[in-house]
């Protein structure tokens, strides 16, 4: 098998599971299109701990980590089986690099990685576990951790970020009924970086983007988009898949990055 590329996908809300909008189809047809992998590797910014953490459950449960939504989200399932022996190989990896990792036997699988796996992997069928996010990270270190991260797609394994690309949940309760500017100008900034396979512009971002403070007030959301990047070294092809905007505020853009030459 040729080298997988990482890839970055923005979750948005729970409702991403019913409400496909624009981003859905554009995850499954990329779901088609990409040569079918080992295994899922998902960081999430919905599993945080002081060190990685890596999920090596058989049969990861699905988490339903989040309140107040439609009855009809809490029944769904997604029943994809683990993989132990690839996880194994992700905590080795990660220890290898320096990282504190260790393995958890009873982690399942939180929305950060099941919703937007229903649209890019619908069946289920592709085996699934996640990495957790170290909670004290800056750009340097969330890199560091997708190069860390990196050696796995050799085996196999599609290194997922997911997160947002825009994340403000104060605008997102207020319901705004269109988009907010800020959003697509943020969005449109960061995709010109990644068009540019500008991986040290991208590090800038939440310091030289503009809006930058307002479309991530918290950074946890944007640093999986760090770790997808990291695990693609190097000017590959990066590719943009416009998602649009929901609930005015979030944007959903995905991100394909495929290796190149360090």
């Amino acid at each position: 098998m040729s080298r997988l590329p990482s890839l970055f996908v923005s979750h948005g809300a729970p409702t991403f599971a019913l409400e496909p909008g624009e981003a859905g189809p554009r995850l499954a047809a990329l779901g088609r299109s990409l040569p079918r992998p080992e295994a899922v590797l998902v960081v999430s910014p919905h599993w945080m701990t002081p060190g990685p953490r890596v999920g090596t459950a058989a049969r990861p449960q699905t988490i339903h980590d989040f309140g107040g939504f439609d009855t009809a989200l809490y029944r769904i399932g997604y029943p994809a089986p683990g993989h132990p022996g690839l996880a194994r190989r992700a905590v080795e990896a990660l220890a290898a690099a320096g990282w504190d990792a260790r393995a958890d036997e009873r982690r399942g699988l939180d929305h950060g990685a099941w919703v937007p796996l229903l649209h890019l992997f619908p069946k289920a069928d592709v085996p699934v576990f996640q990495v957790s996010l170290p909670s004290r990270l800056d750009a340097a270190s969330a890199w560091a951790l997708g190069e860390a991260l990196a050696p796995l797609a050799d085996e196999g394994v599609l290194v997922t970020g997911s997160g947002s690309l825009t994340h403000n949940l104060a605008d997102f309760r207020i319901r705004h009924g269109g988009d907010e500017p800020y959003a697509g100008e943020f969005a449109a900034w960061v995709r010109d970086a990644v068009r540019a396979g500008d991986g040290e512009r991208l590090r800038r971002t939440l310091s030289d983007a503009p809006h930058a403070a307002r479309a991530h007030p918290t950074p946890e959301h944007f640093w999986p988009l760090l770790v997808a990047a990291g695990a693609a070294p190097g000017r590959g092809k990066w590719e943009v898949l416009d998602g649009g905007i929901t609930h005015g505020v979030l944007a959903m853009d995905a991100f394909v990055f495929a290796a190149g030459t360090a």
